[in-house]
């Protein structure tokens, strides 16, 4: 790895010297659409999000592209004939096209895995405008998660609407890691749990930084079996849907002491926040001990080359 190259393909929305510093000292070269480019500026340091602009990176030595974006079917990587020829040459930070377009949709999702009667899952429901005054009469237990004076501006604005059975436990986050050579399984990072909830609810982390309410859990902590149970059920997750990159998965206990249910698996790229806006995958790093090169290092490692993104298959 120490050779390599990585281009970034879309607009870097931290300061670049949180991402130039860890890889130079990794030896990773990293490849600007500016070669001007100045480190107090964003501008310059990201290729376009198009067929053009990815291609235009690879003549500049790039083995590596660093989708940190929302991948799709038709997204070039995924359909560009240019890039057909480079297919086992080049590698991609990130999830196959077709994995994010499938498993996005977290009803989706939830409902496959629900059906398989092997994961812990809320129950949920999925309301639409014809069926909405059904569905609520046959919700029997409640709290559930949902905004009632915001669903019927939701329904105009989407067909569906989700709401889920609210969970009164312990919330925490688990980083499930790609395999790599050194290590052939996905794996769970350390549990990142979180408080000083509003109302139940964990505030959006644009609103409150994530270090404000999350921190990685102790050795002690991880002593109950809790935990155990939902990293298995994490790290099965991802091997299931064949994750190429880091996923996030929120989970929360139904009650407190209780096990844990899986809330939301985010395909998501990985978000390289500034530190007073450290994501969850930093958080639970740190507390392995590895520094911010380390892990952009190891999610480097578990890259796969085109050609498994444009051949992936979903699991249902």
């Amino acid at each position: 790895m120490a050779s390599q190259s990585l281009a970034s393909r879309v607009a870097i929305k931290i300061p670049v010297q949180t991402l130039l510093s860890p890889f130079s000292k990794r030896g990773v070269k990293i490849i600007k659409s500016d070669p001007a480019a100045s480190v107090s500026s964003h501008k310059g340091w990201a290729f376009p999000d198009t067929e053009q602009g990815i291609c235009s990176a690879i003549p500049q030595g790039a083995t590596h592209l660093w989708a940190n974006t929302i991948l799709f079917n038709s997204h070039p990587l995924q359909t560009s004939s240019k890039l057909t020829p480079l297919v086992s040459e080049i590698y991609v930070v990130g999830q196959p096209p077709s994995l994010v377009e499938n498993f996005d949709d977290k009803a989706y999702l939830n409902d496959k895995l629900r059906e398989l009667g092997r994961y812990t899952l809320p129950s949920s429901w999925v309301v639409s405008p014809k069926d909405f005054s059904e569905v609520i009469n046959k919700i029997n237990s409640y709290p559930i998660v949902g905004k009632p004076q915001h669903i019927q501006t939701l329904l105009h604005e989407s067909p569906l609407v989700m709401l889920e059975e609210f969970l009164a436990g312990e919330e925490a986050t688990i980083t499930v890691m790609p395999p790599t050579r050194d290590r052939p399984q996905h794996w769970s990072m350390l549990p990142v749990t979180r408080f000083n909830h509003a109302e139940g609810i964990a505030p959006y982390n644009g609103v409150v930084a994530v270090t404000a309410n999350s921190r990685a859990i102790s050795p002690n902590e991880l002593k109950d079996p809790a935990y155990e149970k939902v990293m298995r059920e994490c790290e099965s997750v991802a091997a299931l849907i064949g994750a190429t990159a880091p996923i996030r998965v929120d989970v929360r206990r139904f009650a407190e002491g209780s096990d844990f249910a899986l809330l939301d698996i985010n395909m998501k790229p990985v978000d390289r926040g500034a530190k007073t806006r450290r994501v969850f995958t930093a958080i639970a790093a740190s507390a392995m001990g590895w520094d911010y090169s380390t892990l952009l290092q190891n999610i480097l490692m578990g890259t796969q080359p085109l050609n498994v993104f444009r051949n992936y298959k979903s699991p249902f």
